[in-house]
């Protein structure tokens, strides 16, 4: 059944005043609607921050135990609901079933890991000079937070942003990609069910250019935080500099792995085919480039190529498939793109390459390029599609020096059973995310995740670490 998703605004679904909608497809599927979202205006998003301004006393006011104790309720409320919701996700943007039922749960847990942090301290006593004082430390809420979260997790990112917001006491507007509306529109359903106070969480949909540019140029908006692209993400900074409104940017990655000579090979592959063509690459810490020293490279390369022709791409929804579509024809259309320039610069096009199932959706085939010129367009620029550059390299020194060379920093990964190579690697990889015999792609929810370089605006994400964002140091002085 064909649903429409409204905004969520004051604690009450509303239709846009716009009075227009647009269509969610599914990209593993061209005949079929996955509902409608509402194309709101400039207005509609100027009384969503107004409901959100309006509630964030009432909200800072409640103890974190008592925050935490909603936050628990939407877990248990979500856990109810993980099929309908992984169902959805992977109908809006073809990730296979596994994988959005994966998601689901870490969302789940999410939620719980925050709604513990609202019993943890929230400062520190400082010795004072003064036998006769007291200071010590606490953190205050900012106020009114905009989150703006991307396609390609549809459920982790909104939660992981949006439940450390509310645990600190800030209220929310929450603005999710349109192509992933409807997945979205089904977790704020479950923050509706466990009652939070009106006002506190807020969901509106429509473009960038209105609720996104809306959100980060707005007064009474205090905090953005934002996973996209860097163009936007730039945009998006300079916007909230500009007003003196704190920003939180997670943007792009050109994720390496190194396998050394000495490396587990089996494990080295399999991590690569997970790192770089799960999601169909379209992960920001995704497997791009990858580097082998010429010992083991011949037959890292047989075995890789081996592995990659096995996996089957078809409907997410079924579980014989390994690897779905492309989240949208703009996606294919970019992977393409990036296809073709490797192709015309000279690349080496090892397997894949080829659009597939055409008339089903957006369906590419795994792509592997072997190269030799680190400055083409493949080894440089962000794909987000699965698509690989690999390396033949002389030497572990080598392939760090070609690792770090691009304008991102965001994960990277060392095949290795050497302890000085892997020391090496944790030293002298500029990312934010360093993995050792593991795959790029990928964070535990309790630690913090970022980038370096161009890849973030040098903040942190999730664990504890999500309190230097979404909170603000008050020192206190007590004679």
């Amino acid at each position: 059944m064909v649903s429409t998703a409204l905004n969520y605004v004051n604690g009450t679904w509303k239709a846009s005043g716009s009075g227009q909608t647009k269509e969610s497809s599914n990209p593993a599927d061209l005949k079929q609607e996955v509902g409608f979202y509402q194309n709101s205006t400039a207005e509609d998003l100027d009384q969503t921050v107004q409901a959100a301004k309006e509630a964030k006393k009432g909200w800072s006011k409640l103890t974190g135990a008592e925050r935490g104790a909603f936050l628990y309720k939407v877990a248990d409320i979500m856990e109810q609901r993980i099929d309908d919701i992984a169902t959805t996700a992977s109908k809006e943007m073809g990730k296979t079933l596994a994988e959005t039922r994966g998601e689901t749960n870490r969302g789940i847990a999410i939620l719980r890991y925050y709604a513990g942090e609202g019993l943890r301290k929230v400062g520190d006593v400082i010795p004072s000079t003064d036998a006769d004082a007291l200071m010590f430390t606490t953190r205050v809420p900012l106020g009114v937070v905009g989150v703006i979260t991307p396609w390609n997790f549809p459920i982790a990112i909104p939660i992981w942003k949006t439940a450390p917001a509310l645990i600190y006491g800030n209220t929310v507007v929450l603005k999710p990609a349109s192509e992933t509306a409807l997945t979205c529109a089904k977790i704020i359903e479950c923050f509706d069910e466990a009652d939070l106070p009106k006002g506190v969480i807020n969901f509106i949909t429509g473009s960038g250019s209105v609720i996104g540019q809306g959100l980060a140029e707005h007064p009474d908006v205090n905090g953005i935080t934002f996973t996209g692209s860097n163009s936007v993400g730039k945009e998006i900074g300079k916007q909230a500099l500009s007003r003196g409104a704190k920003y939180q940017l997670e943007m792009g990655g050109k994720n390496p792995v190194i396998v050394a000579k000495d490396a587990d090979l089996q494990l080295a592959v399999d991590a690569t085919i997970s790192g770089a063509f799960k999601s169909t690459g379209q992960k920001c810490t995704a497997t791009s480039r990858v580097f082998v020293e010429a010992e083991l490279y011949d037959e890292f390369k047989d075995l890789l190529l081996k592995k990659t022709a096995e996996l089957k791409v078809g409907d997410p929804l079924s579980d014989s498939s390994w690897m779905g579509p492309c989240a949208s024809k703009a996606q294919l259309d970019n992977c393409m793109y990036y296809i073709n320039k490797g192709v015309e610069e000279g690349a080496t096009l090892l397997t894949g390459g080829n659009k597939i199932l055409s008339d089903e959706g957006f369906y590419v085939e795994p792509t592997i390029f072997e190269c030799e010129d680190h400055s083409q367009t493949i080894a440089q620029e962000e794909v987000f599609g699965p698509v690989i550059a690999l390396f033949k390299t002389a030497s572990i020194e080598q392939s760090l020096e070609l690792a770090n060379d691009v304008e991102f920093g965001l994960s990277a990964s060392i095949f290795t059973t050497n302890i000085s190579s892997m020391l090496s690697f944790i030293k002298d990889m500029d990312a934010g995310l360093v993995r050792i015999n593991a795959e790029s792609a990928g964070v535990e929810l309790q630690a913090p995740f970022g980038g370096m370089k161009q890849s973030s605006s040098h903040s942190r994400e999730q664990g504890e670490a999500a309190k230097e964002f979404f909170t603000s140091i008050k020192t206190v002085f007590v004679k």
